[in-house]
């Protein structure tokens, strides 16, 4: 765990950012940083009513806790809460005008390049009407809160991981490919992404998501099957339902994953812009001109473009990206946590790549191809992981 601590009640307009010794005094304010602290998070702003300001990183947990004496013990938390914009205000409605409170918070080190999604509802499929009949109805979802992925699995991570797996009983039918190792992995079958993600727990001393018998004792490490899932370990891939909550994340009735426009162009995302999609507004055409160098794949480095609201990348265009999910249409009932259908043909795909148009990159667009689908390196798809909190 690391934590930054601000002692004070009285720091209005001050920037409290602070590099070691950990303790310092600046203007009678005691500002206490602990080793290793997470030193993109800080308290800015605390009025006469606590009113916090804090920078913190979006995705991340954060901890706020008071104590009423100076020498910082028996802390209290006055709450848990995950970022979703920065800064954030936090108003302590709770202080009293006497003893005076003194602030921290505190950032519980999560997994490493991963952003927490927070458990909520959604109004799941095409709000605009403009989709394929599949996009619809528009439905009502509850999500549990996840992990996910910062950034699209790259072929270096991949890499890493198989090197590993391949000495410890994992077989990869076909493995992947891509331009270089800080771009997506591409051309992943359903089935390899699916033992990769074992494959990554288990190197990580986590238990498996996937096992081959109902009783989830064997782990899924090779072959070609649906694998029986525990839901609460390990990583795996995201459900359509929670992929389509991460790729909206504030950004609710939006087309795309960003929050502030419903169009699409080239600074905001990898993809193929064509001018009969009226929302396409980018000033230049075809695949994207930064990376329509020599021979596809096109893709980008992940992390390329502006993140989404909760600090997710490349949730349009780059690679489209596996889900768990069977295909099928949609129903009307709201759910709560949806895996889909039991059976099937095809997986579900989202996101789009960088050869797909806008309407392909839209946030309600589903695609669907079968499990053992690799294509080439003209074909791209991916995928990210998620792990249940």
């Amino acid at each position: 765990m690391v934590s930054i601590l601000f002692l004070s009640r009285v720091c209005v307009n001050m920037k409290c950012r602070l590099s070691p010794p950990w303790l310092a005094i600046r203007l009678g304010l005691f500002v206490i940083l602990a080793p290793g602290a997470f030193a993109s998070t800080v308290i800015t702003n605390i009025a006469a009513i606590p009113r916090l300001t804090i920078a913190s990183e979006v995705g991340v947990d954060n901890q706020i806790q008071y104590v009423t004496d100076a020498a910082g013990t028996n802390w209290v938390t006055l709450t848990n809460l995950v970022v979703t914009q920065t800064p954030y205000q936090f108003v302590d409605a709770t202080a009293p005008t006497y003893p005076p409170r003194f602030y921290r918070v505190l950032v519980p080190a999560g997994p490493t390049n991963m952003v927490v999604i927070p458990a909520g509802t959604l109004a799941m499929g095409d709000s605009f009407g403009e989709g394929l009949s599949s996009e619809l109805p528009v439905h009502t979802v509850s999500v549990s809160a996840v992990y996910m992925d910062r950034y699209e699995v790259t072929l270096g991570r991949w890499n890493e991981v198989v090197q590993w797996a391949e000495t410890n009983g994992y077989f990869f039918d076909f493995g992947g490919q891509g331009r270089a190792s800080d771009h997506p992995v591409q051309s992943v079958t359903w089935y390899d992404a699916v033992k990769w993600c074992n494959a990554r727990s288990e190197r990580e001393g986590r238990v498996a998501a996937y096992y081959v018998d109902g009783a989830l004792t064997t782990v899924y490490r090779s072959g070609k099957l649906a694998p029986m899932v525990n839901w609460t370990n390990g990583f795996r891939l995201p459900t359509e339902a929670e992929w389509e909550k991460a790729a909206r994340g504030s950004a609710a009735g939006r087309r795309f994953p960003w929050a502030d426009a419903d169009t699409i162009m080239h600074a905001r995302a990898n993809y193929f812009s064509r001018a009969t999609d009226v929302y396409d507004v980018s000033p230049t055409s075809g695949f994207h001109p930064g990376y329509a160098v020599g021979d596809e794949p096109y893709t980008s480095p992940v992390g390329a473009f502006p993140a989404n609201s909760a600090g997710l990348y490349d949730m349009a265009g780059n690679v489209a990206e596996w889900c768990w999910d069977w295909y099928d249409g949609y129903s009307s009932e709201s759910q709560s946590d949806p895996h889909g259908p039991s059976i099937g043909s095809d997986r579900i795909l989202r996101g789009g790549g960088y050869g797909s148009s806008g309407w392909e990159c839209r946030v309600a667009r589903r695609q669907s191809l079968m499990p053992d689908y690799r294509g080439d390196l003209k074909t791209g798809i991916g995928f990210r992981c998620v792990l249940p909190r």
